[in-house]
């Protein structure tokens, strides 16, 4: 079994490299998933058979705990609740970091590791762990519609954000530096939960799946930290994959909406002052079949569909995919122009496209 562990490390590392590729393109991505999913129970049973395990009865409730939660979250989300259940999941996840940061603290709390590397990641990984966590709950939350969407501000917000940051930091130099002081430690957890409070409810909910990106990459980087301060390699790389990755989406996203990263950063979102509302329109709606639509069209050299939310919570991708199957019969060309965060995510109208048979080429 000792043998076992390092080649599944190997093994599932090298699922999530190749998961990550595949899933890249629609005709290979059902393929990247099952490498994941298979790439993720390798990791697990590297996890289980090592001799550090010396019992397995909790590890049992948790497991069956995790699949009665995780199972009907998966099975019952509907595709516009996509964001809110990443938001959860990384709550989740950031919490179990910071938990055994916590108790690796603990562990190590003695002289003998007094400014040493482990002491150093630990710190790093526990502030990560415990901002994730509960700025995905507020994520979540705003998504969810559970509290307000709008931005929540207040006289001297940066002020007392920077503040708790930088004693956050403080505290965690000092425990790195001397991981004697226990006293100190509940209080630096205590600000790193408050951190991921302030930094996320300055952000409107329009603005919310940006942030979610960035907390998946903050939740990599906490579970890299984690890999490190356990000797654990898969964990080094399966975190830095999602820490990566997570960033350049949001990177990508913020470009999409002409914001900069260090809008993001610097909490500038929802801060947008919106243009003068239009009036009331009160113009007659008319309702027509695909063919109906068509039949309007069929002149036309080249239909550009643009999709947006609106489709995906109306479920209309079929109605859309019957007008375009009725324009090209008629040697109309037609497009459909993605936005990259069209929808609530990017990839979003990707998939309630292909859902609806629509050919992966036709997307621009």
């Amino acid at each position: 079994m000792d043998a076992f562990v390092p080649f599944a490390a190997i093994a599932a590392s090298a699922l999530f490299i190749l998961s990550l590729m595949w899933m890249s393109h629609p005709s290979t991505a059902r393929r990247g998933v099952r490498a994941g999913e298979i790439g993720m129970v390798i990791a697990i049973i590297g996890a289980l058979v090592q001799h550090e395990v010396v019992d397995y009865n909790l590890i049992i409730i948790a497991m069956i705990a995790g699949a009665a939660a995780g199972i009907p979250m998966a099975l019952l989300m509907p595709m516009t609740a996509i964001p809110q259940r990443t938001a959860i999941s990384h709550a989740f996840g950031a919490l179990a970091v910071g938990l055994i940061g916590a108790a690796e603290y603990y562990k190590h709390a003695h002289a003998e590791y007094a400014g040493g590397f482990i002491m150093w990641a630990l710190m790093f990984e526990i502030l990560l762990g415990f901002l994730t966590c509960t700025a995905s709950i507020i994520a979540f939350a705003k998504l969810q519609e559970l509290m307000g969407s709008r931005p929540v501000s207040f006289p001297g917000q940066r002020i007392v954000n920077g503040a708790v940051a930088l004693a956050a930091v403080v505290i965690g130099v000092t425990l790195a530096l001397d991981p004697t002081q226990t006293w100190l430690f509940p209080v630096f957890a205590a600000l790193a939960l408050l951190f991921g409070i302030l930094l996320v409810i300055p952000i409107g909910g329009a603005d919310m799946p940006t942030v979610i990106a960035l907390l998946n990459s903050y939740a990599g980087l906490a579970a890299s930290a984690m890999g490190f301060a356990l000797g654990n390699k898969l964990l080094i790389v399966a975190g830095a994959l999602d820490g990566a990755s997570g960033f350049i989406l949001a990177v990508i996203m913020c470009k999409a909406m002409n914001r900069s990263f260090a809008n993001v950063m610097f909490g500038g979102f929802g801060n947008v002052v919106a243009g003068a509302a239009g009036g009331k329109d009160d113009r007659v709606v008319r309702s027509a079949s695909a063919e109906e639509a068509a039949m309007q069209l069929e002149n036309a050299g080249t239909v550009v569909i643009v999709p947006g939310y609106g489709m995906a919570v109306a479920q209309a991708q079929h109605k859309v995919s019957e007008l375009y199957q009725a324009l090209t019969k008629k040697g109309v060309d037609v497009k459909f122009a993605i936005h990259p965060v069209a929808g609530r995510m990017p990839g979003h109208m990707n998939v309630l496209l292909a859902e609806a048979n629509v050919p992966y080429e036709q997307l621009v």
